[in-house]
């Protein structure tokens, strides 16, 4: 059983979950980075709508790409390089 806690506190923690969690989860805390006023992230949004995409979600897919739409190179390389560290937590 997980519990992943974010470093800056906006967003509350990853409900705890045995093995893998479940793409909708990864896609919920996209939106909630992407929308919530206190949790606004673009970063953040894109590393989570990308883990959704990875896991099979096409919302996720698409609401990766439309946040990309508004984020430099840089920020886009920054969140994929936060969800490569995240996958790379959760495998081992």
């Amino acid at each position: 059983m997980f519990v992943i806690f974010e470093a800056d506190g906006a967003l509350p923690p990853m409900p705890a979950t045995r093995g893998k969690p479940k793409p909708k989860t990864f896609y919920d805390r996209g939106l909630a980075c992407s929308s919530s006023a206190e949790a606004f992230d673009l970063i953040e949004a894109h590393k989570w709508f990308n883990l959704a995409a990875m896991a099979g979600d096409e919302r996720g897919h698409a609401a990766r790409t439309e946040v990309g739409l508004d984020m430099t190179q840089r920020e886009i390389a920054e969140a994929q390089r936060r969800a490569r560290a995240y996958r790379l937590v959760r495998t081992h």
